[in-house]
């Protein structure tokens, strides 16, 4: 069964850095799909990047292209989101999904209904 665990968040000032963590385990493929999405209060949730970690580009949304960058550690089963930069905007629950063993590529790759596997959310607080 798969799980996905989220660490890494945290209170940062404007300008500042922050990095996300999303372990899995359980993976019966050895290439998945993982994303990152976030919902901000009161809004709702959208797709900040995404990777296939069997090997392709990386696709990230508009609003955080240049500044966040998705990566990953396949020996570690784990997927990274380095934030820098943040705006007072970045400030919402992330969260990680995974979707065991499929290609996945470009904006249709970062649609929620796409992902079986969620880890926990976790707060990434921005302050002017």
């Amino acid at each position: 069964q798969v799980q996905v665990m989220v660490s890494g968040g945290g209170s940062v000032q404007a300008g500042g850095s922050l990095r996300l963590s999303c372990a899995g385990s359980g993976y019966t493929y050895s290439s998945n799909c993982v994303a990152w999405f976030r919902q901000a209060p009161g809004k709702e949730r959208a797709g900040v990047a995404v990777i296939y970690t069997g090997g392709d580009s990386p696709y990230y949304a508009d609003s955080v292209k240049g500044r966040f960058t998705i990566s990953q550690d396949n020996a570690k089963n784990t997927v990274y989101l380095q934030m820098v930069s943040l705006k007072p905007e970045d400030t919402a629950m992330y969260y990680c999904a995974a979707e065991e063993g499929t290609y996945c590529s470009g904006l249709g790759a970062l649609k929620a209904d796409q992902f079986l596997h969620w880890g926990q959310g976790i707060l990434v607080t921005v302050s002017s």
